[in-house]
């Protein structure tokens, strides 16, 4: 199976058509939370999943658009994005997002927004934070986001270390085989590794590989968007930065 990882689209519809286009003919798609917040599309974004049939699983933006409790430990920049959101989506999209589940397991992959010990919050920056996540999970790999970076965590041995992706390159790999890993595709909508450009995952099973790629969008039309929904501009102006 050729399967696409994303997340963190964050309300990018522009964005998240940049990927989809690149990603070309996949048996699957699979996202990892945090679908709004931020961006200037929440509805057009989850339509536009729900028409290609992704699933996945809910991020703590997800859970706050919603209703959840989550928006008091935003800053007040997210915070401000998210009582928008909640102003503006529809009824499907709240029906639609509140239906994701914390965790899911599928095709051998385990499949959290934050971590597998704290599904909605933990943010993996670490090769320990990975491991942990890892004893938490029950398959033989997982995927994560939340972080909005790339990152690739493997596990032989009792002992863990971080792969790759390359930074500001626009394709990396790394072996499927060899270890127990934990997958970060980064961030559709939002990046912050210093690459604006937006990033995603190819998990290729039959080639036994997981493969980053960055596809650029118009992030001026985007700002332009969320300048004219009111949104915070310090979250428009960060898009052409990747920070």
């Amino acid at each position: 199976m050729r399967i696409a990882v994303i997340s963190d689209v964050h309300g990018n519809l522009l964005a998240l058509d940049a990927v989809l286009a690149s990603a070309g003919a996949v048996d699957a798609v699979w996202h990892l939370g945090d679908v709004v917040g931020y961006g200037p599309e929440p509805d057009a974004v989850v339509e536009r999943l729900a028409a290609i049939g992704a699933i996945g699983v809910r991020g703590n933006h997800d859970a706050a658009a919603c209703g959840g409790t989550e928006i008091e430990w935003f800053n007040p920049d997210a915070r401000s994005a998210m009582e928008w959101t909640r102003q503006v989506v529809a009824e499907p999209t709240r029906a639609w997002l509140s239906a994701l589940p914390e965790r899911r397991e599928t095709g051998g992959f385990t499949l959290v927004h934050g971590s597998g010990r704290d599904p909605i919050w933990e943010y993996v920056t670490t090769p320990a934070a990975a491991a942990a996540s890892l004893v938490a999970m029950d398959t033989p790999h997982g995927l994560n986001g939340h972080t909005h970076v790339p990152a690739a965590y493997r596990v032989v041995d009792d002992r863990v270390g971080r792969l790759g992706p390359d930074r500001g390159t626009s394709e990396s790999a790394v072996a499927l085989g060899g270890g127990r890993l934990l997958l970060n595709p980064g961030s559709v909508g939002q990046p912050r590794d210093g690459d604006p450009r937006a990033s995603y995952l190819i998990v290729d099973t039959d080639a036994g590989t997981a493969s980053w790629t960055r596809v650029a969008y118009d992030i001026v039309a985007v700002d332009s968007a969320m300048r004219a929904a009111g949104l915070p501009r310090r979250l428009a102006e960060r898009l052409h930065h990747g920070l």
